[in-house]
């Protein structure tokens, strides 16, 4: 992988800086390294295109865009045939469609196609049982869980697809995949009245987030926290912290966290389960 007539890039270091680029929140710059790389050889250029795809996917969600639809079907074009990671981004910007509606949340199945809805639930299924390692399996386990929970309003279906999702996490040393379990199992916990242990894995979740380098996940992850914070009584600490997590979310162009973090300045709790969200 050439990127000047001097430099050569191995594909796969250009591809981890990308995601890592990606992962702190800076989509646009992430985007421009891959963009800018030509090569000659099929397979690498199809590691880029999903590579671009995958950036895309994580800037539509924090920053409010609509471009990875286009990245993903431009990737596939160099998948003749076919690419288990890039049938998972597809599935992830379905999902992200399907749940975020004009910058907002829809939580439960009220007002989506029912037929969509079963599609989805069957493709993360086939995801899961056609995976090609441990990994990938629990990638395909957490989002059935967001599935159940966020688009079927499943909740006691959903925990059990966040711990086996931990589980193929911790064997396999994947703190992302971890961070997420350990997020959405503890907004279970929350749920549940179990503010203890919520906290716990939330504490969990802001650690392996921040030691990845994830920004806006790491603040997203210290808004549920200013909601542990309001929830023992600590308002002024939790407005504090809320306040901070809204700065540096307009900050990094993260709007849709932003949005959350005014919001429950505002008032309003980001955890709310569907049935008690008006959805």
């Amino acid at each position: 992988m050439t990127s000047s007539a001097n430099t050569v890039v191995p594909v796969e270091e250009l591809v981890a800086a990308a995601q890592e680029l990606s992962v702190t929140g800076r989509w646009e710059r992430a985007s421009r390294l891959l963009d800018s790389c030509g090569t000659d050889d099929s397979e690498s250029r199809a590691q880029i295109a999903r590579a671009a795809a995958q950036v895309a996917l994580e800037q539509d969600w924090f920053a409010g865009t609509d471009t990875a639809g286009a990245r993903i079907e431009a990737a596939a074009k160099e998948f003749p045939d076919g690419d288990w990671d890039l049938d998972f981004a597809r599935l992830r910007n379905t999902y992200r469609r399907l749940l975020v509606v004009d910058g907002r949340l829809r939580l439960g199945p009220v007002g989506k196609a029912p037929e969509a809805l079963a599609s989805l639930l069957r493709e993360a299924e086939a995801l899961r049982d056609s995976a090609p390692d441990e990994g990938r399996r629990g990638w395909a386990e957490m989002y059935l869980g967001l599935i159940t929970d966020n688009h079927f309003a499943d909740l006691p279906g959903a925990p059990p697809h966040y711990a086996s999702a931990l589980r193929a996490a911790e064997s396999g040393d994947d703190p992302l995949l971890a961070r997420e379990a350990l997020r959405h199992l503890g907004d279970h916990d929350h749920d549940a009245g179990d503010h203890a242990r919520a906290l716990d894995r939330w504490r969990r979740a802001t650690t392996l987030g921040a030691a990845a380098g994830m920004v806006p996940g790491t603040l997203s992850q210290l808004l549920l926290l200013s909601v542990l914070a309001r929830d023992s009584g600590d308002e002024a600490g939790a407005r504090a912290l809320a306040t901070e997590v809204a700065r540096w979310a307009e900050a990094i162009g993260a709007v849709r966290l932003a949005a959350q973090a005014r919001g429950f300045l505002a008032g309003v709790d980001p955890t709310a389960p569907p049935s008690e969200s008006g959805s």
